[in-house]
C-alpha cells in the first residue's frame, strides 16, 4: 500500500508509536510518505532515521512563536488549543500536493495535535477529483480529555492544572465530534476507547452505535531487539529508574511523588538506594529533585536527573528496578513495557498498568500510595529470586502481547476500510 502518514511532531524513539509504525510499515513492504514538523536541529536529524529506513519525508520547520500564536488564536474560539498548536499551512499545502500526485491508499494522521490536518484532508478529498478516495485514519493515541480530567484533580504543577482546566470542556466536545469525521479512530487501550464512547454518549447519543464501531484499539509495541533482555541479577544492587519525557505533566507529577513521598520511606531502611530520573527535557521542578539530598554512603548522589540520553535501553537494562509511579495518565505506558522487555522488575501504580493485561505478583508489582509503593520497592530490593522471576515473566509478556509486527498487521487491515459517504456533523 501507499500510505500518507501525517505526524504533527518529528517521530523518533521517544515518540515511539509513529516512529515504529512507520518503520514497521516500510519493513513490511509498504510505501510510506511522512508529512511532519520539526522544532530543532535534533528533531531534523531524527527525521534522517526515517529516510534511512526507507520512508519519504516531507518536513517543515515549526517555530515556538508560531505555535504560541496558534494557541492564542484558538483561545478566542471553541477549538482546543491542542488541535491548533501544530497547525502549519505550508505543511498542509504539501499534504494536498501529495494527495494529488501520489496514488494514496490510506491517510494516517496522529494525535489531537494533528487532527486539524485530518479535517483538512477530508475537506480536500470531498472537493477533489481523484481516481479513488482513500480512507482517513485518525490515531488519537489517547483520549486527551480523559487525561485532562485526571490532571485537573491530580497534577502537582499549577501550570498544568490551569491549562487543562481551560482546555477540558472544549477538548471533550471536539474529541466526540472528531470521531464522526473519519473512517476510523485509533486508541492505545480499552480505557481510552471507553472514554471516547462516553463522550459520544454525552454529545452525539443518536449516532453512538454507529460511531462506536469506528473506534479501534491498537496497543503499543516494543522494539524487542533494542530493549533486549538482561538478567535481573546482573545489575547494580540498589538503583531505581524512572524513565520518560520529563516535560510531560503526568511524568513531572510522578517524579515529584517518587522522590518527595516514596523515597524517604525507602531511604529510611535502605540508605544505599540511588534514583535515576532519565528522559529528555526535565522541567525546573524535576531538575531540582537532584538537589538537597545527602550523598549515598558510597559518596554518589542520591538522585540523578540525566536529561536526554543516547540510549534509554542501556539505562533500563542497568537498573535494579524500574518504576512507573503515575498518579494519572492515559493510554499504554511505554516506560512499563520497555522495562518489562528488558527483564527489569517493575513496580507501578494501578493507574500506570490499567491498560495492560498484567497481574501484580506475576509480571510486576502493583502498589498505590507512598507507603505501599515503598514497601514493594523494599521487598524487591531484598529478594533476588523475586526480581529474577518477575524479570523473566515480564519479558515473556511483552513478547507474547506487544510486538510491533502484530500491531501493524491490525493497522494494515484498518487501512482497507471503505471510505465514508459522509461525516457526522
Amino acid at each position: 500500500m501507499n500510505i500518507l502518514f501525517v505526524v504533527p511532531y518529528a517521530p523518533n524513539p521517544v515518540r515511539v508509536r509513529p516512529y515504529e509504525f512507520i518503520r514497521t510499515l516500510v519493513r513490511r513492504g509498504h510505501q510510506v510518505t511522512v508529512a511532519t514538523l520539526w522544532t530543532s536541529e535534533q528533531e531534523r536529524s531524527d527525521l534522517e532515521q526515517l529516510t534511512a529506513a526507507g520512508a519519504r519525508v516531507i518536513a517543515e520547520p515549526m517555530h515556538a512563536v508560531h505555535s504560541l500564536l496558534n494557541s492564542a488564536r484558538a483561545l478566542l474560539g471553541p477549538t482546543p488549543l491542542q488541535a491548533s498548536y501544530s497547525w502549519n499551512p505550508r505543511l498542509m499545502t504539501h499534504i494536498r500536493e501529495a494527495l494529488q500526485k501520489l496514488h494514496v491508499d490510506a491517510v494516517h494522521v496522529e494525535h489531537l495535535r494533528g487532527s486539524r490536518y485530518a479535517v483538512g484532508v477530508r475537506t480536500f478529498l470531498n472537493n477533489a477529483v481523484l481516481p479513488a478516495r482513500p480512507p482517513i485514519i485518525w490515531d488519537s493515541v489517547d483520549s486527551i480529555s480523559y487525561l485532562f480530567e485526571q490532571a485537573v484533580q491530580t497534577s502537582r504543577t499549577l501550570r498544568s492544572r490551569l491549562i487543562t482546566g481551560i482546555e477540558l470542556e472544549r477538548t471533550r466536545r471536539h474529541e466526540a465530534w472528531l470521531v464522526g469525521q473519519f473512517e476510523r479512530t485509533l486508541v492505545t487501550s480499552a480505557l481510552d476507547r471507553a472514554a471516547f464512547v462516553g463522550l459520544l454518549n454525552e454529545y452525539l447519543p443518536e449516532a453512538l452505535p454507529a460511531l462506536a464501531e469506528r473506534i479501534e484499539v491498537i496497543p503499543n509495541g516494543v522494539d524487542l531487539e533494542r530493549f533486549a533482555f538482561r538478567d535481573p541479577l546482573e545489575r547494580p544492587p540498589a538503583t531505581i529508574i524512572f524513565s520518560g519525557k520529563m516535560s510531560y505533566h503526568a511524568n513531572v507529577t510522578a517524579a515529584l511523588h517518587l522522590v518527595n513521598d516514596v523515597m524517604p520511606l525507602v531511604w529510611a531502611q535502605r540508605p544505599d538506594v540511588q534514583v535515576w530520573i532519565v528522559g529528555r527535557d526535565p522541567t525546573a521542578e524535576v531538575r531540582k529533585l537532584a538537589e538537597g539530598h545527602p550523598p549515598l554512603p558510597s559518596g554518589q548522589p542520591r538522585v540523578v536527573v540525566t536529561g536526554a540520553v543516547p540510549n534509554m535501553a542501556e539505562y533500563i537494562q542497568a537498573a535494579t528496578i524500574a518504576v512507573a509511579p503515575l498518579l494519572y495518565g492515559a493510554g499504554i505506558q511505554n516506560k512499563a513495557l520497555e522495562a518489562l522487555a528488558c527483564g527489569t522488575p517493575v513496580v507501578a501504580t494501578h493507574q500506570a498498568t490499567a491498560a495492560l493485561n498484567v497481574v501484580s505478583g506475576r509480571e510486576l508489582l502493583i502498589a498505590d500510595g507512598a507507603e505501599a509503593f515503598a514497601q514493594a520497592l523494599l521487598t524487591l530490593l531484598a529478594d533476588p529470586a523475586l526480581r529474577a522471576r518477575l524479570g523473566a515473566a515480564g519479558r515473556r509478556f511483552v513478547e507474547e502481547h506487544h510486538s510491533w509486527d502484530a500491531a501493524v498487521a491490525r493497522l494494515e487491515a484498518i487501512y482497507q476500510t471503505p471510505p465514508l459517504q459522509q461525516s457526522v456533523a
